[in-house]
Formats: C-alpha cells, sequence, structure tokens
C-alpha cells in the first residue's frame, strides 16, 4: 500500500483554478500567481508542478500555462501603469523573460569594429633643463 494522500485532481479542480486565474482579486492577491493558486486550492507548488508534466493533465497544463501568462500581462500593465512598485514589477517580470541590458559595445553602423584611418606617432621629448 503505497502512502501520502489521495489525489483530488478533478473536474472541481480544474474549475477552482480556472476561477482563480479570472477573480484572484477577490481573494486579496494584487497579482495571479503559482503561490496563490497553492493557498486558494490547498495544495503544494511540488504537487502543482508535478501534475504540469504529467501525462493525462494536459488541460491542467495549459490552464496552469494560462495563469502565467494572465500574471504576466498583469505585471507588465501594473508596471506601465504605476500601480505596481517599479523594482518588484521589474523582479518579477525578468521571470517572464524581460530584462534590462546596457550595451557597452562599440561598433561601425555595420556591427563590426570601427575602422581607423589614422596612425599614432609617439615622440619622445626631453623636458627642458
Amino acid at each position: 500500500m503505497s502512502g501520502g494522500r489521495p489525489t483530488v485532481y478533478n473536474e472541481e479542480l480544474l474549475a477552482a483554478v480556472k476561477d482563480y486565474i479570472e477573480n484572484y482579486a477577490d481573494h486579496g492577491h494584487a497579482m495571479p500567481s503559482v503561490v496563490g493558486l497553492c493557498m486558494v486550492i490547498n495544495r503544494s507548488k511540488t504537487t502543482i508542478y508535478r501534475w504540469k508534466e504529467e501525462e493525462g493533465k494536459e488541460s491542467f497544463r495549459d490552464i496552469l500555462n494560462k495563469l502565467i501568462e494572465k500574471q504576466e500581462l498583469v505585471l507588465f500593465n501594473g508596471g506601465l501603469s504605476s500601480e505596481f512598485n517599479a523594482a518588484i514589477t521589474k523582479l518579477a517580470l525578468g521571470k517572464h523573460g524581460y530584462h534590462d541590458k546596457l550595451d557597452n559595445t562599440q561598433a561601425a553602423p555595420d556591427g563590426g569594429p570601427i575602422a581607423h584611418d589614422h596612425t599614432w606617432t609617439v615622440k619622445v621629448v626631453k623636458p627642458d633643463a
């Protein structure tokens, strides 16, 4: 006999997950999140991520991907409208592939090295005595 509690993966659970994605604010959440979902459906992140990968649970995978996409949209809009703290928004959007990058490389307009058409001459001079 195997240990652990039995799974409660069913249509009722899928409906609760869909409801959370649309009504996360009703739970006091500023944005939808996996950890928020875990609290609402009373399951651990380990279980959520295991279900995402299990064969036969493609519907859950699609719904969870929708949660991630909704989170990205809410973060993006909240950051643009200044509703969310800029530093936290930037940090969270980093998980969605957004990054600010400063490029200090110097290149010619074609992307190649900058050509120099002059020569340098170094001349050693004696200081005045």
